[in-house]
């Protein structure tokens, strides 16, 4: 007998993390139902690809049984990957290669998305459910929701990301701040509204580098749009204090126009053609020693326990290999009890996280410095 049998599951957050873990736990009998702040699937739109790891996302879409549904929607030749300068001229190229060897293979967010709902049972996600306190009752957590429900849950999961309202009844352990903010925005119909970057992505992915510490990313979807952020380094509380109103695109044009001033007028067409606002996000990680004590039916997987920048390709892959690793604990039968399930499972993927965090900011300060173009070429001949 597992530990969570005839134990009720609430899993706070309907991410890639929190649905791959809801799947898992259904396959073993698990009583479980996810609480997500969106009204529906649809209520914000999805970001840039992600590339799944064989070791990490894609073991976990293996044994939830969504390998085929995932082959049916992953999107081959979008691992594709150019490095240019910032005059947009191509210092790296594997479009060759990539098509001949998909080793981590690109899926669009929405996609992936209706792949781990359809694979839930019906009314598993229970939308609009936007956590605001947390109650211990007993030996249950008495969950209180904006729109006025409260559940009570014999097990509480966090999985609701950066932002987690979850997290500090775990622990006061906050992020740092990485140094770099990012700049966000989309370009819808790419093909038309910029050719010039629509060929030279060619389906796949540019990373732009100068020498001047800056960064410029851009993605291309499988719907034909293009998402594309910045990255700079700026002081922690530059959103607030830039005075820049990135709902203004005329405004965030102008900034660009400025900080990027000698880069190639190419990127600007990215800025000039945005079909929807900006959003900047400013960048955090989690304390590469962080530890805390287990309890008993609380844990956290994803961005709330591990949050990191995304310079290394790293966030959705841990969050599902968490899921995978924490529904192999809840479902074994050698543990005594939840907290010994739980209390294992946070050990090893607090000592995973550590030093993929360590990796990530390594990564995060090479491609913001005055070698970063080097560093990337580097990385890419195995060094």
């Amino acid at each position: 007998m597992n530990v969570i049998e005839n134990k009720k599951i609430a899993i706070i957050g309907a991410g890639p993390g929190g649905l791959t873990l809801a799947r898992l736990l259904q396959m073993n009998g698990a009583d479980v139902k996810v609480y997500e702040r969106d009204l529906n699937k649809d209520a914000r739109p999805k970001g840039a690809t992600l590339d799944l790891h064989e070791e990490s996302g894609l073991a976990a879409l293996q044994e939830a049984g969504l390998m085929e549904a995932f082959m049916a929607n992953y999107r081959p030749g979008a691992d594709k990957m150019r490095i240019t300068d910032k005059n947009a001229r191509v210092v790296f190229d594997d479009h060759d290669d990539a098509i001949n060897n998909p080793s981590r293979p690109e899926i669009d967010r929405g996609p992936l998305q209706m792949i781990l709902l359809d694979s839930l049972q019906p009314d598993t996600v229970v939308w609009n459910s936007y956590i605001m306190s947390l109650n211990k009752l007993n030996n249950q957590w008495e969950l209180a929701f904006q729109n006025g429900e409260s559940i009570t849950a014999d097990i509480v999961i966090a999985a609701d990301g950066a932002n987690s309202k979850i997290r500090s009844y775990i622990t006061p352990i906050k992020p740092f701040y990485s140094g770099i903010t990012i700049v966000e925005g989309q370009v819808y119909d790419a093909a038309h509204q910029t050719p010039e970057i629509h060929k030279l992505i060619n389906g796949g992915k540019i990373f732009g580098l100068g020498n001047d510490e800056r960064s410029l990313i851009v993605s291309s979807k499988g719907d034909g749009s293009l998402v594309f952020y910045t990255g700079c380094k700026t002081g922690e509380n530059w959103v607030n204090e830039c005075g820049i109103d990135f709902k203004n695109n005329a405004q965030v044009t102008a900034w660009f126009k400025k900080e990027f001033a000698d880069w190639d007028k190419v990127w600007l067409k990215l800025f000039e053609h945005a079909g929807s606002s900006f959003v900047p996000r400013p960048q955090y990680c989690m304390p590469f020693d962080q530890a805390w004590e287990p309890q008993s039916n609380l844990t956290m997987i994803g961005d709330a326990a591990h949050l990191m920048p995304p310079y290394a390709g790293e966030g959705v892959n841990m969050a599902m290999q968490d899921a995978l690793e924490l529904s192999r604990c809840l479902n074994a039968d050698h543990y005594m009890d939840v907290h010994s399930a739980i209390a294992d499972f946070e050990n090893q993927m607090r000592g995973r996280a550590s030093e993929i965090a360590r990796q990530t900011m390594e990564s995060t300060n090479a491609l913001h410095s005055t070698s970063a173009i080097a560093y990337m070429l580097n990385m890419f001949k195995g060094n």
